[in-house]
């Protein structure tokens, strides 16, 4: 069994402690790696090497960060089979989805600041007014100049390509950082030490930290060098950092929790709605934060669009998540697939209608290696009331609940009646209503007759309980930077 190593300073170490923590496969439900228990001295360490590396780092010239982050992106594209299998083995999605999006987009992520770092543009404005009793003529520009050492927490969903999507915007402006990926899926994040250095990163602006959420990660948070934190995981976790990083005044960027609409109108494309909800709500089992889980449509259309679905539901089987032609996989650990069966048995009190799924599939359905693995079956459901519990709590897995409506105001209405605000998706020929209907729906992203299309220049994140603060273009790059006015008298 491999045993991986923090990456500090620009070499791989062990934990302090020597403690080891067990990675499962979730395929198979059996051990695959360890990864190091780390905790405070540990973290002291990675913030120690990135703090060393930052006063020569932000003096780098943006053409030279540029370079070699698009360097790293090269080796992450010679490395791309190597990593889409570790990134299956760790969390149980189809290694078809790991090649063909996940690691591609993380290479994407680097090559995109690595290109706007180059085009970013300061702010200048000319001050003419009366100042102490006499006309003053002066000129007030803004700079940007990096924080220090950034706090980087990932979760497991999609490891890679979300801890680059905080690396390339951390260091691009001339921060150094330190990295906390998931315990449960290290692997890739490990891989990505070793592409640091063959794409020749200087030792220290790159820092990995293995461990667990409290003992590492907390201790990153709490850290008093480190004076911004940028979190993707969950709302409880979200709150907890929140009330840390306030106390010391750190910066603090916080991607939480979903629990997403999809708005499905009487005069939608009915073909293009149904196959995107399928998509938008069971791509990597549901473990994304932006899949939609419920889905309202309107009740001319309602039964119909519940047969069909259904139909397509059926038609995805549970299958060994290495194999090429596998469409559906295994939950990433055994805790989210006890979280998802609870779930779903309390929607079965609540009265919900099963359509299809609810449960584990039989092993004899499986192939031999699985049959200790976290699979679940696909879930189509109704009969819900939007207050109860399972319309409210995350599931975070392949269940969809379907609600009828009558009018737009409804839908609006049965939309927005969560906690949560990360995205949500409209389908309809209407225009007018499109835009009407986007603009009410209190979510961070809407997507009209799509799903998922990103464009790494817009802002990313959620409104209510699904986060603070946004991600993705510019407003990474102004996260990760401090603004510094500076007025000069020209007179």
């Amino acid at each position: 069994m491999r045993a991986l190593s923090n990456f500090i300073g620009g070499n791989f170490v062990a934990p302090k402690s020597g403690e080891y923590l067990d990675v499962f496969e979730p395929a198979t439900g059996s051990p695959h790696a360890r990864v190091p228990a780390s905790g405070p001295a540990d973290i002291d360490a990675a913030v120690a090497a990135a703090d060393a590396a930052f006063p020569a780092w932000s003096a780098t010239s943006t053409e030279q960060r540029g370079r070699l982050l698009n360097r790293l992106a090269d080796e992450i594209d010679k490395r791309l089979d190597d990593l889409a299998h570790a990134e299956t083995t760790d969390t149980g999605k189809p290694i078809s989805l790991a090649r063909r999006v996940d690691i591609p987009r993380a290479a994407a992520n680097f090559r995109y600041f690595a290109g706007a770092i180059q085009h970013t543009t300061g702010e200048f404005f000319e001050t003419d007014q009366p100042a102490v009793g006499a006309p003053l003529h002066a000129m007030n520009y803004t700079l940007r100049r990096p924080r220090g050492v950034a706090g980087l927490i990932s979760p497991w969903n999609l490891p890679l390509y979300l801890l680059s999507w905080k690396i390339a915007p951390a260091i691009a402006t001339g921060n150094t950082c330190v990295c906390k990926p998931s315990e449960v899926t290290p692997t890739t994040a490990a891989m990505l030490g070793e592409l640091c250095q063959s794409a020749g990163i200087p030792p220290g602006v790159i820092n990995i930290v293995h461990g667990a959420g409290q003992a590492a990660g907390g201790s990153l948070v709490t850290h008093p060098r480190v004076p911004a934190i940028s979190f993707t995981g969950s709302t409880a976790v979200g709150r907890w950092i929140g009330e840390q990083a306030g106390r010391s005044l750190k910066r603090v960027s916080l991607e939480l929790g979903g629990k997403n609409p999809m708005v499905i109108f009487e005069d939608a494309d009915y073909e293009e709605a149904l196959s995107t909800c399928l998509r938008a709500g069971l791509s990597n089992q549901g473990q994304i934060c932006l899949c939609a889980s419920r889905i309202l449509v309107h009740r001319t259309i309602f039964d119909r669009f519940v047969r069909d679905l259904v139909a397509r539901v059926k038609e995805l089987r549970c299958a060994d998540p290495a194999h090429e032609s596998a469409a559906f996989g295994a939950i990433t650990s055994r805790a989210q697939l006890d979280k998802i069966t609870r779930i779903v048995n309390d929607a079965r009190s609540l009265g919900a209608t099963i359509h299809c799924g609810g449960r584990s599939p039989d092993v004899s359905s499986l192939p031999a290696r699985c049959k200790g693995g976290y699979f679940f079956e696909p879930t189509v459901m109704t009969g819900l009331d939007a207050a109860c519990s399972v319309e409210q709590e995350e599931i975070f897995g392949p269940v969809l609940s379907l609600t009828p409506f009558d009018t737009e105001d409804e839908a609006v209405r049965l939309a927005n009646a969560t906690s949560y605000g990360l995205a949500a998706s409209v389908f309809t020929r209407d225009l007018a209503r499109a835009h009407r209907v986007s603009d009410r729906l209190a979510s961070g992203i809407v997507w009209v007759n799509c799903w998922m299309v990103r464009d790494l220049r817009t802002p990313f994140g959620g409104a209510k309980a699904s986060g603070v603060g946004r991600e993705g273009g510019s407003e990474a790059l102004r996260f990760f930077t401090e603004p510094k006015n500076v007025c000069v008298r020209l007179e």
